[in-house]
């Protein structure tokens, strides 16, 4: 919740250890400093900042900071002399240069997203607690070598900058599990061709009537809508998404629409119908089947406190055998998409929709990259990156999954720990491809459908 300056100042904020204060600040307000043995999460995004002060390690408990929306440009020398600060967020501000004095020795977490940043310092190859590097939206050509020494990345986004191509070190890093670069000019024929190549109708706005909004992400927004034929003026229920065309945290909206469109149409994929033709304001938009309201996302993304792993319901449980159905049907989904030569680069459970009994639709493309499918070196080395990413939505499934106490169950369950321990492998070669992995989860959910209906027949 913000905060007003009033209250800072009054000292009605004694013992927080959270504050949000966007008020127009051109300074750093001292009475921050009288929250100094308790403060963990400070948030001064939105404000016309352009300076941290030098004694800001004297919030010695300051674990989080955000300045995002600030004319900074430069990312402050003095976060790095702040001991317990692991969360930095710096995003759409003015930054060039990125010292490596600026970066705090727990760094697990750096948005530098929509900047003008060419280039990171060596010094980040210190950073050895670094899960997630948010850089989509700049001005990088190249990537420094000491990044290969962060064996704990996890989450990478390279989106939207100048970058000639992936060097071989970054696709062997251990962890590395969920990546995006498209709009780079290596990938830019690719993304093209998906757009300009890809069979797919013409919806004209006209014939779209726009009812309630359903829904609203960083790279667009969703209305239920209804598609009018004009031969006899029947109507159908449809969704729409119109793209805002700004920089997301991870890429561009155009690659995310050719994603869409290039990947086609599968059972746990959210049907396209057509793109949008002839809007007023001539923004981009997709026009997909309307899903049932049943279906809901499985799972919440990640807070500050996990990083890079989702949050569930509490209470969240599965069936075995629901279980099964969705990762399977993820399997398959991803298995379909790098058939196409489409890496999803998001593949969460947050971006799931579960619709229960284990129906599951992989959605939002929003971090989703090109590669070409005659290079199979690459494509077996990305498919094998984002395969960790499918461990670990394997592992919280079987995490919360409800098992019978018999016999089958307990075998099936054992060899889906095992294919998990195989996707989350850091001996990248040792992991499955999605193929492999939809073929096990095949015949590991038909042996649970047979044994559920044998017991239900006792």
């Amino acid at each position: 919740m913000t905060t007003t300056l009033e209250q800072l100042r009054a000292g009605q904020l004694a013992g927080t250890r959270r504050l949000k204060l966007a008020c127009g600040l051109s300074e750093f307000p001292r009475e921050i400093f009288d929250l100094a043995d308790t403060l963990e999460i400070l948030d001064l995004s939105g404000n016309a900042l352009s300076a941290l002060p030098d004694d800001l390690p004297r919030l010695s408990k300051l674990r989080v900071i955000f300045a995002s929306d600030n004319p900074f440009t430069e990312l402050p020398e003095v976060l790095g002399q702040c001991s317990q600060l692991s969360m930095v967020g710096f995003k759409a501000n003015r930054i060039r240069e990125v010292s490596g004095k600026s970066l705090p020795p727990l760094l697990r977490w750096l948005i530098l997203t929509d900047n003008e940043i060419e280039a990171l310092p060596p010094e980040i190859g210190a950073c050895t607690q670094l899960q997630k590097l948010m850089l989509a939206g700049n001005r990088l050509r190249t990537l420094p070598e000491e990044l290969a020494a962060c064996s704990r990345l996890e989450l990478l986004r390279l989106a939207a900058n100048q970058l000639s191509g992936l060097p071989a070190w970054l696709l062997r890093l251990p962890r590395l599990s969920w990546l995006a670069y498209a709009g780079n000019p290596f990938s830019e024929a690719l993304e093209t061709a998906a757009l300009t190549d890809t069979p797919i109708a013409d919806i004209r706005w006209n014939d779209l009537k726009l009812e309630a909004q359903l829904g609203e992400g960083a790279s667009g927004v969703i209305y239920r809508a209804a598609l009018v034929a004009r031969h006899d003026d029947a109507s159908r229920p449809v969704a729409v998404k119109l793209f805002k065309g700004a920089v997301t945290s991870d890429g561009l909206p155009d690659c995310e629409m050719a994603a869409c469109i290039r990947t086609g149409d599968h059972p746990n994929l959210i049907p396209v119908v057509g793109k949008v033709k002839d809007h007023p304001a001539g923004a981009h938009g997709l026009v997909m089947e309307l899903i049932d309201p049943q279906f809901t996302n499985l799972a919440g993304p990640p807070s500050l406190e996990s990083c890079t792993r989702d949050v569930y319901g509490t209470g969240t449980r599965f069936g075995l055998a629901s279980a099964l159905r969705i990762a399977y049907g993820v399997a398959s989904a991803a298995c379909h998409l790098h058939r196409q030569g489409v890496m999803h680069g998001d593949l969460y459970a947050h971006n799931i929709l579960h619709g229960g009994q284990g129906r599951a639709l992989l959605g939002d493309f929003g971090a989703a990259s090109f590669y070409a499918t005659d290079d199979r070196d690459r494509g077996v080395a990305l498919q094998r990156l984002e395969v960790r990413a499918y461990g670990c939505l394997l592992e919280e499934l079987i995490d919360r999954s409800d098992s019978l106490d018999v016999a089958a169950d307990a075998n099936i369950a054992a060899k889906l720990v095992a294919l998990k321990e195989k996707c989350l492998s850091e001996d990248i070669g040792s992991r499955p491809l999605f193929d492999e992995i939809a073929s096990v989860l095949r015949q590991l959910t038909g042996a649970s459908d047979r044994d559920a209906a044998a017991w239900a027949a006792i």
